[in-house]
């Protein structure tokens, strides 16, 4: 018997599986599950960071927890107006409603395995990864606000400056 929601194919996904958009050796995203495929409820996105890379500027999203488990590397988060690096094992928890951003805190590539709840903002990675170039602050806002997005330049650039990242 079912509840008469759609169902997808079980599959199995490996480590080179999934389709990957962004800048190879800088950032890219893996989309490993989206929200089609689980009714909206969540979705999982592998990002990838070079070093010293900044995932995103300073933002908070209305709609959706993002829970970012760290696979490899050390990321550093400012979650709510607090700084903290992750390593390899660790969770770090980004509810919505609060301001936050990531990036690759080390020398080496970094990894994380991000659970979005619920799902869609993963639309929003996948938009940017398909632009020819970075988008320009304003356009970059106007995208994330149809998302539910807000983001801050201003506050991102002291991060960038303290933590000698690259955005």
């Amino acid at each position: 018997m079912t509840d008469g929601a759609e169902t997808t194919t079980v599959r199995l996904l490996g480590p080179d599986d999934g389709d990957v958009r962004g800048e190879p050796g800088t950032a890219e995203d893996r989309f490993l599950i989206e929200g089609a495929d689980t009714d909206g409820r969540f979705s999982v996105v592998e990002h990838r960071l070079g070093p010293r890379v900044l995932a995103a500027p300073l933002h908070r999203h209305t709609r959706e927890d993002e829970y970012s488990y760290v696979l490899a590397g050390r990321v550093g988060a400012v979650l709510d107006g607090r700084t903290v690096v992750a390593d390899a094992g660790d969770l770090l928890f980004k509810p919505r409603g609060q301001w936050h951003t990531f990036w690759n805190a080390g020398d080496e590539p970094a990894r994380i395995l991000e659970l979005i709840s619920p799902a869609n903002l993963e639309r929003l990675f996948r938009a940017m990864g398909d632009m020819d170039e970075p988008p320009d602050p304003e356009t970059l806002a106007t995208m994330a606000a149809d998302y539910g997005c807000a983001v801050d330049f201003e506050r991102t650039l002291p991060i960038i400056e303290e933590h000698d990242l690259e955005f």
